[in-house]
């Protein structure tokens, strides 16, 4: 378990989807100031935990504390208190262009001066966006739509950034530059929770990371701790154990 202060701590968290229980007992935390990778095969319940910090999802059991304080249930107050979702699959609004996508991402805002400074910091992190401002967000490349939506999540200026599958369906010269700027995003302040199937390069960036087996969490450790796992190598690296 992670030595820093933490920032979100979950006890005991339980999920269920009519008689289907998606989240058993699911405990972790996330220090202030990391990187935190969740991996784990289809149907472990990582987006679902995602959803459930993020007020999409209601839990049926359990405890979800940011800074000590209970996070809200609704979702526009998660956002409030201080935690983005960037969703699986990217959903920015195509039909509005890529200015309007990162000015929704900061409506709950009323320090002019402070969006300002926050749209010259993801343009800085991602400069494609300031070129392509006034282009619909429906013709943007999958990549550059990637970028966007983690754009729009940096809007509302959170302290937890919550990534879904950020790499998912992009080509492996783009999942280098997103995860280089989630680094950097990270040095520059905003603690992440990720969940990542590509778990090679998921647990590269982590500090610390857990592994989900259908609802619960069955392994945790840094991320070279769990990268050096023959357990994890040989369920989610795709490498063999050696015969001895």
């Amino acid at each position: 378990m992670s030595t820093l202060e933490a920032l979100l701590r979950i006890e005991g968290l339980c999920v269920s989807y009519g008689s289907i229980q998606a989240l058993k007992d699911v405990s972790l935390q996330v220090g202030e100031g990391e990187i935190v990778s969740i991996v784990g095969a289809n149907g472990a319940g990582k987006t679902t935990l995602l959803n459930t910090i993020a007020g999409l999802v209601r839990a049926t059991k359990g405890s979800m504390t940011l800074r000590g304080k209970p996070v809200p249930r609704a979702s526009h107050q998660v956002v409030a208190a201080g935690v983005a979702l960037v969703p699986e699959g990217r959903r920015v609004f195509g039909t509005l262009t890529v200015r309007e996508n990162l000015m929704l991402g900061a409506y709950l805002r009323n320090d002019s001066d402070g969006v300002q400074r926050d749209l010259e910091w993801v343009y800085s992190v991602f400069p494609r966006m300031k070129e392509r401002l006034d282009q619909v967000a429906s013709t943007l490349s999958g990549g550059e739509q990637q970028m966007l939506s983690i754009s729009r999540g940096l809007m509302s200026r959170p302290s937890l950034l919550l990534l879904d599958e950020p790499s998912l369906g992009l080509a492996p010269v783009l999942v280098q530059e997103i995860f280089r700027q989630i680094r950097r995003i990270n040095r520059e302040g905003v603690t992440v929770l990720m969940v990542e199937q590509n778990a090679n390069q998921a647990l590269r960036f982590a500090h610390y990371a857990y592994v989900m087996q259908t609802g619960r969490v069955v392994m945790s450790g840094t991320g070279r701790e769990l990268l050096a796992s023959p357990e994890v190598q040989e369920s989610y690296l795709g490498r063999r154990r050696r015969s001895v």
